[in-house]
């Protein structure tokens, strides 16, 4: 996968906005989104497949990847781009056997060999935080702060993503300590504006991959 696409990744979660989530989507998408992740771990089967299949109509619209938090059998159901996984979901190579080529895998470690492990496995990038306090992800943990952010994007052969409590005010700090995006979920869909915050965060970041 381009780490391009990892600029701005919205991850998109029923139980966390304000507002439809189509609408919500699609208005990150017009503010500059370069990735979605569909993570929504509350709705029966049915439905988070229609989620799932109109939220990638929206994404192939914008030639934009989307993924599913996950759910293999969503992501593969929907002709999703790919899957993010945590460490106790599916193995990297086992999900690598059943999906086609090109399909990406992005993985959420816990641990610096984590970090390590799904280098060599095969993850095409890695999910890493919470970077600053969050309260979108009930299991996300204890905020690892910058420096050990940094210190765990420095370690990583795998292109990284920040995730976790990240918004305008800070944006520019995740990326200056080696992140090539910043993933956000309330920071757009609490927003009372998508589109405009989604602007903004774009612009933060791209102001800071590029000093």
């Amino acid at each position: 996968m381009n780490p391009e696409n990892l600029r701005l990744y919205f991850v998109a979660d029923p139980q966390h906005v304000t507002g439809d989530l189509i609408t919500t989507v699609r208005e990150a998408l017009a503010g500059g989104a370069t990735m979605i992740q569909l993570r929504a771990k509350t709705l029966t089967d049915r439905d988070l497949l229609h989620l799932a299949t109109q939220i990638r109509q929206e994404c192939t619209r914008h030639e934009i990847p989307f993924v599913v938090n996950d759910r293999l059998d969503i992501a593969l159901a929907s002709a999703a781009d790919g899957i993010h996984l945590g460490v106790d979901d599916l193995p990297i190579p086992e999900v690598r056997n059943l999906t086609p080529p090109g399909f990406i895998i992005g993985y959420s470690p816990d641990t610096q060999e984590d970090i390590h492990q799904a280098s060599i496995l095969g993850a095409d990038y890695l999910g890493i935080g919470p970077v600053f306090g969050t309260a979108t992800k009930a299991d996300a943990g204890t905020a690892l702060g910058l420096d050990e952010f940094a210190n765990r994007c420095r370690i990583s052969s795998r292109p990284v993503v920040g995730i976790g409590g990240i918004g305008p005010a800070n944006a520019h700090t995740v990326v200056q300590a080696g992140a090539k995006g910043i993933a956000v979920v309330s920071a757009i869909s609490k927003a009372n504006d998508p589109r405009a915050a989604a602007r903004e965060l774009a612009s933060i970041t791209n102001r800071a991959l590029a000093d």
